[in-house]
């Protein structure tokens, strides 16, 4: 019954299998960032940190191992704005929750939306990093002069520990930049 459907043309046939896979090809390619956030979301790939709620992080048990978190900020080009962490690193017993500020100030004057990327260095420890609440991800407008403090709570997962690559690691770095938010 397909068979009926196509075209008898063998040149006609063939160009409709290819405009198929084109179309197909292209949706793919809209698809492809979407679900490889997702992907890196879900396993941490990359350097990308875990999100969890609340009632998740209340169940972390506290481990008797100790980390550094350095906290990094950048800007991208052509974002009028200074971005920095409110402290430089925080040490911390692996499970505990830890609340870190950065301070955002719109440099120019008009406002100015942005949005932040992150990433976790060393980047397989971005499966242990786990972010309970978070200003990344969500737009952020400023107006002329305007600064705001934003808080990051976090925990690195006890699991850590149980990772032969990952055991010995005595810092994470975990860094954010901010760019102009596309409109």
């Amino acid at each position: 019954m397909l068979a009926d459907a196509l075209p008898r043309n063998r040149n006609a046939r063939t160009g409709l299998i290819a405009l198929g896979g084109a179309l197909a090809m292209l949706g793919l390619g809209f698809a492809s960032v979407p679900l490889y956030r997702l992907f890196c979301q879900v396993t941490g790939f990359g350097g990308t940190t875990m999100k969890v709620s609340e009632a998740q992080a209340s169940t972390v048990k506290v481990a008797a191992g100790s980390i550094s978190v350095r906290f990094d900020a950048n800007v991208d080009r052509g974002m009028p704005w200074k971005f920095a962490p409110q402290q430089v690193t925080q040490e911390m017993r692996i499970g505990t929750r830890k609340m870190a500020f950065y301070k955002a100030e719109n440099l120019s004057d008009k406002p100015v939306t942005g949005v932040a990327s992150f990433n976790v260095e060393p980047e397989y420890v971005g499966k242990y990093f786990n972010k309970i609440q978070c200003f990344c991800f969500e737009r952020q407008t400023l107006q002329p002069g305007q600064s705001i403090d934003m808080p990051v709570i976090y925990y690195v997962d006890p699991k850590i520990l149980d990772d032969p690559e990952a055991k010995n690691v005595e810092q994470i770095t975990l860094s954010y930049t901010f760019h102009v938010a596309a409109e």
